[in-house]
């Protein structure tokens, strides 16, 4: 499968999921995170993250006072619901890669709410990719190098849209500048539902 756009080592397919199978996917997610409900994290610092957090597969990403790291249940003391097979499968299209996932982040962006530039860098082996599915209003997102200082590079995702980021891009920066609220009518509230899927031991 060829990507539509290689941008800085970031393989972007657009339009991966026509809109049936978005509609679909959310309501496969919505049943899978029904007790393990979206929370709004804070960073080490103790800043209010604007993004709502939640996550599916054996582990999760957390992030509290406590720190950035994986936990094999969510905040409320459940395990975390196992990634769905239709997600699995998109995995397995774009991946080119055999293993499965450990974890699949799951954000949710209302209005207003970003996501600054970041690594990817918790895992223990940053040779498997990531892999991020867009759901909902479109995004506008950005891609650096290695380090923060490198030049950046901006697309908008809209629903459907799913990107690798692999080899050279996995320790890249990336970060979610906006949301175009209202663009799309997936959500019924609105804003956008992200999926990251990653290869975490």
């Amino acid at each position: 499968m060829t990507p539509d756009l290689t941008l800085s080592g970031f393989k972007i397919y657009e339009q991966f999921l026509p809109p049936a199978a978005q509609r679909d996917l959310v309501d496969t997610l919505r049943d899978a995170v029904r007790e393990t409900p979206f929370v709004q994290p804070v960073t080490p610092s103790g800043k209010l993250m604007s993004v709502r957090m939640t996550s599916m597969g054996r582990l999760g990403w957390i992030t509290d006072r406590a720190g950035y790291r994986y936990a094999p249940t969510h905040v409320n003391g459940r395990a975390w619901p196992a990634i769905p097979e239709t997600v699995l499968g998109i995995w397995h299209a774009v991946s080119e890669v055999s293993r499965l996932p450990d974890a699949c982040l799951l954000n949710h962006y209302s209005e207003g709410a970003r996501m600054g530039l970041h690594q990817d860098k918790d895992e223990g082996d940053f040779s498997w990719p990531v892999v991020s599915i867009s759901l909902g209003d479109e995004a506008l997102f950005r891609m650096g190098g290695i380090e923060r200082s490198d030049p950046t590079r901006s697309v908008w995702l809209r629903s459907g849209d799913v990107v690798v980021m692999g080899g050279a891009a996995r320790l890249a920066y990336h970060g979610v500048d906006r949301i175009k609220f209202g663009t799309s009518p997936l959500l019924p509230k609105g804003g956008r539902l992200n999926l990251t899927l990653r290869v975490v031991v």
